[in-house]
């Protein structure tokens, strides 16, 4: 089988301290110029993304704040998947003195040691919202948004089945994502639970480990052949 598209997270997968090495962005152009679709599915805010990655060309989809704006690079057409937030939300957290608090097109987001602070708030103001942790960052968003929520809309878009498309994450909220894709392959240093969710684990860490990806995809036509674990 060969797959059609591959989608990957963007901190700790393809970047390392917020940016993407030259050889990562090669192999994704490669990859691409092979005829396969590249979504890029992360929990930053577009213009955040943008500032740190400025050759989202190479991807045919980005799927923007964990599955809630979905970005076409070639048009600049920006969609939401999702309901903005609530002023009233906002403005709780800022009464509940929980900071820094980040406001995106949809998604909320601060420290992880805050859940216990904005789930009370959550609470209290009787919103359908869910609470997300991506290491150390915590994202409210609506319910039921998350990565796969997000990637199956840009899957939709380019007319490609979930099954035929490769997931690779390192975190907590590519979970959803890694369980959305025909394969799931997580990159070595990707958190355990990851990396147990994982059909695959690539030998290298972030970067290096989605070259290997690539290389492995271009090589096999079947590529559910075995990547050695790391």
């Amino acid at each position: 089988m060969t797959y059609a598209a591959l989608a990957t997270d963007y901190d700790g997968t393809i970047a390392h301290d917020g940016r993407v090495d030259e050889p990562t962005l090669a192999a994704l152009r490669r990859l691409r110029a092979a005829g396969r679709c590249l979504v890029l599915a992360t929990g930053r805010e577009l213009d955040d993304l943008q500032r740190v990655m400025p050759r989202l060309d190479v991807f045919d989809r980005v799927v923007a704040e964990n599955g809630a704006v979905l970005f076409v690079p070639a048009t600049g057409r920006v969609r939401l998947l999702a309901t903005p937030p609530s002023p009233a939300f906002v403005a709780a957290l800022a009464v509940a003195g929980i900071e820094p608090v980040q406001v995106g097109q949809v998604v909320i987001a601060t420290w992880a040691s805050h859940e216990v602070q904005v789930r009370a708030v959550v609470q209290a103001l009787g919103l359908d919202l869910q609470l997300v942790r991506n290491k150390g960052a915590l994202m409210a968003l609506p319910a039921g948004v998350d990565k796969r929520h997000g990637t199956l809309a840009a899957l939709q878009e380019l007319g490609v089945a979930p099954a035929d498309c490769v997931g690779v994450g390192d975190g907590e909220n590519d979970l959803d994502l890694l369980a959305l894709c025909g394969l799931p392959v997580a990159v070595a240093n990707a958190l355990p639970v990851v990396r147990q969710a994982a059909a695959l684990v690539t030998r290298g860490e972030r970067g290096a480990g989605v070259v290997e990806l690539v290389e492995h995809l271009l090589m096999h036509s079947c590529p559910h052949s075995p990547v050695p674990e790391g």
